[in-house]
């Protein structure tokens, strides 16, 4: 059995989520096709849910109004009988009602986790509907009966997998099931959902609970570029990718995939493969367990870094000075992206600044403190791209007139960072890609 995830941008309008049809339907493989909200639906149930918060309820209902009629005409133009199309509006009018009725409740984040459910339930049925119309037999697998995540917020897979697995069993007929990404329940019996990752996470989780064939990951591009085609002019897509070069990519800024989405396939040795709704015939890009090339595969960049040095006398041999300062960064749940040392100083990067007042707090015990805001981090992935002869000297040449505030090599067999401040981003990743790439 395959799964197939679709985001919010493949079945944000009409036409697109008819093309989704044809794309699950182009063959005959089992598959669970995992759906996002329609795109700009969950933009719209945070504003909601933000105007409920600050007890604007005359706010709230005009926006509950506003989505309620994109519905009503997204409606219009997917289906071509009365009969369906009917049975959506009474089906869209139902969520709608329940939106209207948060109006009339005390607001909380537990009602704030099923206003934002909404998207993902509304999508999903609207694409089954539109499958009986055009003659095809799909069942609707309701995520909040498996999707389960446990006491630390994580996804708890084994249960994932036991409750899936029972559902299936029970459908020997069905060939095409549709659930929602992003939503589940946690440990309490609540709406809840992943935070992290959200639909990308959600396929890759019944994927390995299932131990699919495999997952595709249909998005707007196709496939994972070597550079920023945002910022870059010539890019091109990765044929090949290892599990280890795509998380890496990911957590630094490629932003096809989120990070948190490669280890439950990764874990099965499930094949992934990100894939292009616009351009179907596209190859896009195969993410497995093998890389065929030891060349350097791609760039990616991260904003929104601090970076914080700690300068002491007293780490000069004073073991365990380094498990004290890791251990204020877990005391306030904020991981650490880089890290340098010397004899005298250490310098770590976040990318939250959620508690980084109270952490400079405690750091100043161990001595000054300096802290860089405004920078990027800069990746260089590929497969043994650390023991690549000639790597490290191209880098170099190509941010020659580049500043370079800290550098990561050798930590990963698949990873040379390097930081710099936001503002020579582009310049580096361009003067990268011309070396690097011949481009």
């Amino acid at each position: 059995m395959q799964v197939l995830k679709f985001g919010g941008t493949s079945v944000g309008k009409p036409e697109r989520m008819h093309q989704v049809a044809q794309l699950i339907t182009r063959d005959e493989h089992s598959k669970i096709v995992v759906l996002s909200a329609l795109s700009g639906t969950t933009n719209a149930l945070v504003s909601i849910g933000e105007s409920l918060a600050k007890s604007d309820k005359p706010e709230a209902k005009s926006k509950i109004e506003a989505l309620r009629a994109h519905y009503s005409t997204f409606i219009e133009a997917l289906f071509s009988t009365s009969e369906k199309a009917a049975e959506a509006q009474e089906m869209i009018d139902e969520h709608f009602e329940f939106l209207l009725i948060t109006l009339k409740i005390s607001f909380n984040e537990a009602l704030n986790r099923d206003i934002l459910a909404q998207g993902e339930l509304m999508s999903t049925k609207l694409l089954t509907l539109y499958l009986e119309e055009i003659g095809l037999s799909a069942k609707l697998l309701p995520a909040l009966e498996f999707m389960r995540t446990n006491e630390e917020e994580e996804p708890d897979l084994d249960l994932i997998s036991e409750k899936l697995k029972a559902i299936l069993a029970k459908e020997t007929d069905a060939t095409i099931f549709i659930t929602q990404g992003y939503i589940c329940k946690n440990h309490k019996g609540e709406i809840d959902n992943l935070q992290r990752g959200g639909s990308d996470y959600t396929a890759s989780l019944v994927g390995a609970a299932i131990n699919a064939t495999e997952i595709q990951i249909w998005t707007d591009i196709d496939g994972m570029h070597n550079n920023d085609p945002r910022v870059v002019d010539k890019t091109f897509p990765i044929a090949e990718l290892s599990f280890d070069e795509a998380a890496e990519l990911a957590y630094f800024g490629a932003k096809i995939l989120h990070p948190a989405s490669i280890w439950p396939a990764q874990k099965m040795g499930i094949t992934v493969r990100l894939l292009n709704t616009m351009q179907p015939e596209a190859k896009g890009t195969v993410i497995s367990t093998e890389t065929t090339s030891d060349d350097v595969k791609a760039l990616a960049a991260k904003d929104g870094i601090i970076a914080i040095k700690i300068k002491s006398s007293r780490m000069l041999l004073a073991y365990g000075f380094l498990r004290k300062v890791f251990e204020i960064f877990e005391k306030y749940k904020t991981p650490i992206d880089m890290i340098t040392t010397s004899e005298v100083a250490v310098s770590v990067t976040i990318d939250d600044d959620t508690y980084l007042n109270k952490i400079l707090t405690e750091l100043e015990k161990f001595g000054t403190v300096e802290v860089d805001k405004n920078q990027t981090i800069i990746c260089v992935v590929g497969n043994f791209v650390a023991e690549r002869k000639g790597v490290v000297n191209n880098i170099f040449e190509a941010l020659s007139t580049i500043p370079i505030r800290m550098i990561s090599y050798g930590g990963s067999r698949h990873n040379i960072s390097l930081l710099t401040d936001e503002g020579s981003k582009v310049e580096a990743l361009k003067k990268l890609n011309t070396h690097l790439f011949d481009l």
